[in-house]
């Protein structure tokens, strides 16, 4: 049996995946048409820490896909639950102001944090910033990062993402992060809740190697690879963890879904 007859739900990523230059990717809606004509249940999962979630639906609107809130996990909405059932209410945000609307309950404060939160902040980013940080993790305060993504394709070429903050400050400071976003495996389950279908049947698919197609298999899933947004097929080449499948875009996964022999 094909492993296209085992997988019964996906999590699809969005930037890279589903919008690409601020505009949907050829063929995506007829793909998802597809999978809610054969019963196959999707929902969207995202690392994007540089806009709350509703900034999201909104320009997922804006290219002509209309998504219920309750359909679209990102790394700050999921960050939330884990820090509220941790008990850290009170952050010191290494985010972007705007973040805070996904952040109910949760205190963003400027002395004495339980916790140091550490997302995309992009041009609000600062020495001060970084240095306060990194002195809030010295005294003891909890690292969580949203995502710890290396880089993404923004409109003039690839940008360094979050991930080189959290890497700068794990070398300072000789700790740890602690991830909630993509590719843990705790947002993958949280977000397959929702599926209604047994972990193992669920497929993640991206364009991120290490936190979609990599985390969909170490999660206990299945992880599938496209060629679009951020691919680079040097990495693909170079790297002994290999996805499940490799196909050329969101739009080809009927076609993929139908091969199996």
């Amino acid at each position: 049996m094909g492993i296209q007859a085992r997988i019964r739900g996906f999590l699809i990523d969005l930037d890279g995946t589903v919008v690409e230059a601020n505009k949907l990717i050829p063929g995506v809606l007829d793909a998802l048409a597809w999978l809610r004509e054969k019963g196959l249940p999707y929902r969207f999962v995202t690392n994007t820490t540089s806009k709350p979630r509703e900034a999201l639906l909104e320009k997922l609107r804006g290219v002509g896909l209309a998504v219920a809130p309750w359909e679209v996990f990102t790394a700050p909405v999921i960050g939330r639950e884990y820090l509220l059932t941790n008990g850290l209410t009170r952050c010191y945000p290494l985010i972007k102001a705007s973040l805070k609307v996904d952040l109910e309950g949760v205190d963003l404060v400027e002395e004495a944090p339980q916790a140091v939160l550490v997302g995309d902040i992009g041009d609000e980013l600062t020495y001060d910033k970084l240095n306060r940080s990194f002195r809030f993790l010295l005294d003891g305060a909890a690292f969580i990062a949203l995502a710890q993504n290396r880089y993404f394709r923004g409109e003039d070429g690839l940008c360094l993402d979050v991930g080189s903050i959290v890497a700068a400050l794990e070398y300072a400071t000789q700790r740890q992060s602690v991830l909630v976003g993509k590719p843990a495996a705790e947002f993958f389950a949280l977000a397959g809740k929702s599926l209604g279908v047994p972990a193992e049947s669920i497929a993640v698919i991206g364009d991120d190697l290490e936190s979609d197609a990599l985390g969909g298999k170490n999660a206990g899933g299945f992880g599938i690879l496209v060629k679009t947004g951020k691919f680079r097929a040097n990495q693909l080449e170079q790297s002994t963890a290999k996805p499940d499948a490799v196909i050329d875009s969101l739009a080809t996964l009927p076609e993929w879904m139908s091969s199996a022999g």
